[in-house]
């Protein structure tokens, strides 16, 4: 392995620990695939921006536009790759809307 691989890979099991119990609001028993999911789009982020993931915001945002359906996360996180700021204006739209 390379070095620093070990410590990317604790992050990333770290930060996928810290969203479990939010994922899991919204995913229930579809939770891990949910998380597996942001791991791709960590790992994407990273091909993209090279950062090691999307701003924690970031997420929140592409959360709250799954509205808990596997489609719409997939959907939201091949956006915020694309454009984050789609992802950013369409959150902002739909908590101004109540959503």
């Amino acid at each position: 392995m390379g070095e620093g691989v070990g410590q990317v890979t604790s992050g990333r099991t770290e930060r996928r620990a810290q969203r479990r119990t939010k994922v899991a609001v919204l995913f229930a028993d579809r939770t891990d695939r949910a998380l597996d999911l942001l791991e791709l789009v960590e790992m994407a982020w990273h091909d993209n921006y090279n950062e090691i993931t999307p701003p924690e915001d970031l997420i929140d945002d592409i959360l709250l536009l799954s509205e808990g359906n596997l489609r719409l996360l997939i959907r939201w996180g091949r956006i915020v790759i694309a454009d984050p700021s789609d992802v950013r204006d369409a959150a902002n739209g739909a908590r101004a809307d109540g959503t």
